[in-house]
């Protein structure tokens, strides 16, 4: 036989190589084929008979086959895998027809897999596998060709058309040599040119040889392959005409480099803009998403750029601009976690408590998952410090799976700082809304305005009437910023504001926002919130272990109600982080020390105990009342005094006390002496009595109106001589007519009250509604006693004189 040629597939890792001095086997009679063949699966490739084709193998199974059958017989089975990703493949994983194979050779390459050099005996068709470990073995029937048409006159014809069609299909494939060429034309027997042109032609899919290796007949096989070289010119020709498009565009990107080239060359020359730059800028806005007038002013500041000398003052300006643009979202937005139990979970997890935030972010979380659009709402979250306000805003968008974004008001008195600067301004910048979605990167992201109550106006413009734009839904679709002087949808941006008292927040902000109170809590809460959170976020921040502190609940019981003083934790969380340091400079320092921190303890840790909580003192004493009084840091309690002393019926207030509150004092003195007879005294006795009104703690400043019953009842149980009942506390402001009317700031005034062991509250019948608004573990332990004149309160809580 000649010199045979083997063809391989380039993305197997072979080449069209020639074998030389390799000779055919000596032919195998019928009674020398062994019925049982070990198979070799083979992916992407099949082989033929009286063909040479090289096999890469790396599987362990396929190796230790090779390895025996190369030191025994040299026989094996060849069969093709019907998907070539199955590492392991079964009987049902092969086709049923391969062909017996010599190993002529095994090549190791260094680095790389064994190759067997196989040669194509006979054709097989398997009837059973036998064997599946350590390798598949199969009973086999071999299978003849049908070499009876082999004289007929088209035969002539077909091998003719097979020899044309595999030179035209040699010569488009670039990595064929000269000497495969003129290997076809010499093949003079026509079966073996078939199985050799079969095993040559190299096809994008080498499962569709497998109809010409099952088929008998020498010329039904010929008729397939021309059919399967056909489509596979087809295929060739249009590769090649993708290829020479490919060459034209390639010779455009080279004469258009030369012509950059050139032109940078004279832009350098002139002193004008790099085009590199301005290039590298007009690339990245052919793969921007953003809306027409966007595009359209990018485009329109880039030629105003590219006529610039690089060294203009103006240059550096244009240039940020335009980078800013370019850098902006303008429709990258993030997708929406909308499992409302996983949100639940997240702010679950992260706060305890603040109940009416998070229904109301499931509430808005519902309403997304069911239209699948909505604005996003402004909210408003106001109460004292140290609730957990800010944090919250973090934790929404980490249930949200947004971007989190926080602008600090506290101070602000520039309109610009919202709206940002105009660009004819040196060092004019973006507003702060638009620079933190910039940061973002998003268009939905969630941004917190930190202490929105603490915004005033200046001469450089009023911030929270710059604001109103930005929190107002109908309005801010539109927003448009100074800078970047485009309008900008903000209707996407969840913003959560923050404000300790409403009070102070602008009428018509506030109007704009939904408010949602976040209190104080109970010193149970702040135990849990202790336990669950803050022990182990100090723990992590001071690198220490479970294992290396432990707080029991009798401490942190104690520590909260005689080292704080708030209504939220973080003077909490400053203690335990205090004890943290403290066991982390012991643990450093190898001094002696106890993992559990007991009461008796923490005077070493943390010192002299700071927080002092006025208790109910009883009011046993006739002219001292209970009141309750709403502060930034929370409810407070707080004593009303009244004395009397022989004079001319004047009235002296003192305690820090404001004017509203002094006007308290006033109305409250006027309506006793107006209705003497409900207290049951002589109304002479005003004649000749000055009276004393003092609030304990001068040096706090105190007003409001909400301490009006408890002076009414101050005055008359000091002038009657009768004391007030036990345990009770009041609060309500009142008029010249003894009405009582409602009061804020309840559920402060209530924990207060719940912390200072007052076991009965004296309110306005019309704050009914806000005590059953409160959750009931606030509200336990308490009776409520409404209350809608100033006479009920008096029946209600003067007790007979002793």
């Amino acid at each position: 036989m000649k010199d045979t040629f083997i063809f391989g597939n380039e993305e197997m890792g072979m080449s069209i190589i020639p074998v030389m001095d390799i000779e055919s086997p000596t032919k195998l009679r019928d009674n020398e084929l062994p019925d049982m063949l070990p198979l070799l699966p083979l992916r992407g490739a099949v082989l033929f008979p009286d063909t040479i084709i090289p096999i890469p193998v790396r599987r362990e199974k396929s190796l230790q086959l090779l390895d025996e059958v190369y030191n025994g017989s040299k026989l094996v089975g060849t069969v093709t895998q019907r998907d070539p990703r199955v590492e392991d493949p079964e009987e049902g994983d092969l086709f049923p027809v391969g062909t017996l194979g010599r190993i002529v050779k095994l090549i190791e390459i260094p680095g790389g897999p064994m190759t067997a050099i196989i040669q194509g005996i006979k054709r097989f068709s398997i009837k059973s596998v036998e064997l599946t470990n350590p390798y598949l073995a199969a009973s086999v029937t071999y299978l003849n060709d049908d070499l009876t048409q082999i004289g007929e006159p088209d035969m002539k014809i077909i091998s003719d058309g097979i020899k044309d069609n595999a030179i035209r299909i040699l010569k488009l494939t670039n990595h064929v040599s000269q000497e495969a060429i003129s290997a076809v034309k010499d093949i003079d027997q026509i079966p073996f040119l078939i199985n050799f042109v079969a095993t040559t032609i190299d096809i994008d899919n080498p499962v569709d040889k497998i109809p010409l290796l099952e088929e008998n007949s020498i010329k039904s096989r010929g008729i397939k392959l021309l059919a399967l070289m056909d489509k596979q010119m087809e295929i060739l020709k249009i590769k090649e005409e993708i290829q020479r498009k490919a060459k034209m565009e390639m010779d455009q990107q080279q004469r258009e480099y030369y012509l950059n080239n050139q032109l940078k060359t004279i832009q350098e020359e002139l002193g004008m803009s790099s085009s590199d730059d301005i290039y590298e800028l007009r690339e990245m806005a052919s793969k921007k998403v953003w809306p027409e007038d966007a595009a359209e002013c990018f485009e329109k500041e880039l030629r105003k750029l590219e006529r610039m000398n690089p060294s203009s003052p103006d240059y550096t300006v244009a240039y940020s601009y335009v980078q800013f643009l370019l850098d902006m979202p303008w429709a990258e937005m993030s997708i929406d976690n909308l499992d409302l139990h996983h949100a639940r979970k997240v702010l679950d997890a992260d706060h305890y408590g603040l109940e009416k935030v998070k229904e109301r972010i499931i509430e808005y979380l519902a309403v997304l998952k069911l239209k699948g659009d909505m604005k996003s709402p402004i909210l408003c979250l106001y109460g004292p410090p140290g609730v957990g306000k800010t944090s919250l805003g973090k934790s929404i968008a980490k249930a949200l799976g947004r971007e989190y974004g926080r602008i600090s008001l506290g101070g602000l008195h520039d309109e610009s700082e919202i709206r940002g600067h105009r660009r004819t301004y040196i060092g004019a910048m973006a507003g702060r809304i638009i620079q933190t979605i910039h940061k973002a990167g998003t268009i939905n992201p969630v941004i917190v305005l930190d202490e929105v109550d603490k915004v005033f106006s200046s001469n450089h413009g009023d911030p929270a009437s710059a604001l109103l734009e930005v929190l107002d839904p109908e309005q801010n679709t539109a927003f448009h910023d100074n800078y970047l002087d485009l309008d900008y949808d903000l209707s996407n941006v969840l913003f959560i504001t923050t404000a300790n008292t409403i009070e102070s927040i602008h009428p018509a902000l506030r109007d704009r926002m939904e408010m949602i109170n976040v209190s104080g809590y109970l010193a149970q809460e702040k135990v849990e919130i202790a336990r669950k959170h803050l022990l182990r976020k100090n723990l992590k921040d001071h690198g220490l272990l479970r294992s290396e502190l432990k707080l029991p609940k009798k401490t942190i019981e104690y520590m909260v109600d005689n080292y704080t003083h708030e209504s939220g934790v973080r003077g909490l969380d400053k203690q335990i982080a205090k004890i943290c340091r403290v066991t982390a400079r012991k643990i450093a320092l190898g001094e002696e020390r106890n993992v559990t921190i007991e009461v008796p303890a923490l005077k070493e840790y943390l010192g002299l105990e700071t927080a002092h909580h006025d208790m109910q003192k009883g009011n046993e004493v006739p002219g001292v009342v209970t009141g309750l009084a709403w502060t930034e840091m929370g409810g407070e309690i707080l004593f009303i005094e009244c004395s009397t002393s022989a004079g001319k019926g004047g009235l002296t207030t003192t305690g820090n006390l404001g004017d509203v509150m002094k006007e308290s004092a006033m109305i409250a003195f006027q309506y006793v002496k107006s209705n003497p007879e409900i207290i049951g005294v002589d109304p002479a006795i005003f004649a000749e009595k000055d009276f004393h009104i003092h609030v304990p703690e001068g040096a706090v400043p105190k007003d409001g109106p909400s301490a009006g019953i408890t002076m009414v009842t101050a005055i008359a149980s000091a002038i009657s001589g009768r004391p007030v009942m036990k345990g009770m506390a009041m609060t309500g402001e009142t008029t010249l007519r003894g009405k009582v009317l409602p009061v804020g700031g309840i559920k402060e005034k209530i924990l207060a009250a719940k912390r200072a062991g007052v076991s009965t509250i004296v309110i306005s019948s019309e704050n009914r509604r806000d005590v059953e608004d409160i959750n009931e573990i606030y509200v336990s332990g308490l009776n409520f006693h409404y209350v809608d004149s100033v006479d009920e309160v008096l029946n209600f809580v003067l007790q007979e004189k002793k």
